[in-house]
């Protein structure tokens, strides 16, 4: 991998490699699952996510994904479709498969997320659907690590980080660790710290980092930003972020928010920090606008239908303290 690639990433399109899904919501707000009545449905799948937030900051993005071959399928395509996301990569496929489904909970506190993954259609992304890319259309790649967890998605992802290499995009690694989608905390281990290491930019929380440096992530985070990433985030909850990139160490604390739910902050966040550095901006101000994402995202129902518009993003940050400021 060459490094000092983090300026292509200038004016970028992006291709988001990974799950997309449906989330289903107990509502209304503080509704427990075991009690609610009603629920309401919304695009969800950390891909998609972000895939929708590119598109809702004003980015262009499209999704490397499989969808099951049914109703629900195509809703999940129809959501796509509706947040701006291209859909000319995501493959509808049968013979059992089925979309990866999330029940949720809106609550700060003691939230419960019940994910269904068992046969996930996403999980059937081939090598066949990464060849058929036109990867000189795109200037960055976004792949989500539990895309790695099984074949014949582990195989695509890896050809795809290369492909994109190839091609001379970044590629953009957000860990994603969901364990029971692994076979082996062994077996995450190993495959994760490889696809780190071929990354340009690398994002993921402390228990990430520690997973995949079996102790001392941020140790791990310190080592890909001297050696491999031209960029390594290393986010810590409620602590904030520390991005490093080279010997430049820099540290973000969180806006405080009164939170509705804990989930889809790590997407928007995600969003939010490769759309800023697509638009040019210095790696402080871009945490910043990331950080500011993640807080709007957590203050409202769902992850894709909460993500901001580039003009709510700009209100949020005018009327709240920087963080650091």
């Amino acid at each position: 991998m060459a490094r000092g690639k983090l300026a292509a990433l200038r004016g970028a399109k992006f291709l988001v490699f990974g799950r997309a899904g449906m989330d289903l919501y107990a509502d209304p707000p503080g509704e427990r699952i075991e009690s609610a009545t009603r629920f309401t449905s919304a695009l969800g799948g950390s891909a998609a996510n972000i895939a929708a937030g590119l598109a809702r900051l004003g980015g262009s993005a499209s999704l490397i994904s499989a969808v099951s071959d049914d109703a629900v399928g195509r809703f999940v395509v129809n959501q796509l479709r509706r947040y701006g996301v291209g859909v000319e990569h995501v493959r509808a496929v049968g013979g059992g498969a089925r979309n990866s489904l999330a029940v949720v909970e809106t609550r700060n506190e003691d939230c419960q997320s019940i994910i269904y993954r068992h046969h996930a259609a996403d999980f059937q992304v081939n090598a066949g659907d990464v060849e058929a890319v036109d990867w000189s259309a795109f200037g960055a790649l976004i792949v989500t690590g539990a895309s790695f967890s099984v074949e014949p998605s582990r195989g695509a992802a890896q050809l795809a980080v290369a492909r994109a290499a190839q091609a001379g995009l970044v590629t953009i690694l957000d860990v994603d660790y969901r364990p029971y989608s692994w076979a082996s905390a062994e077996e995450s281990r190993a495959i994760m710290r490889a696809a780190a290491q071929s990354a340009d930019v690398v994002i993921g929380n402390d228990e990430e980092f520690d997973v995949m440096a079996g102790a001392r992530g941020l140790s791990f985070a310190r080592e890909l930003a001297a050696e491999t990433a031209d960029l390594v985030v290393y986010k810590q909850g409620a602590r904030g972020s520390i991005a490093l990139s080279g010997d430049v160490a820099c540290e973000t604390p969180v806006f405080p928010v009164a939170a509705l739910k804990p989930t889809g902050a790590g997407d928007a966040f995600l969003a939010g920090l490769a759309l800023a550095l697509s638009q040019g901006r210095p790696l402080g101000d871009a945490l910043t606008r990331a950080t500011a994402a993640a807080a709007i995202v957590v203050t409202r129902v769902g992850c894709a239908p909460a993500s901001p518009s580039a003009e709510e993003l700009e209100a949020f940050i005018a009327a709240h303290v920087r963080p650091g400021a």
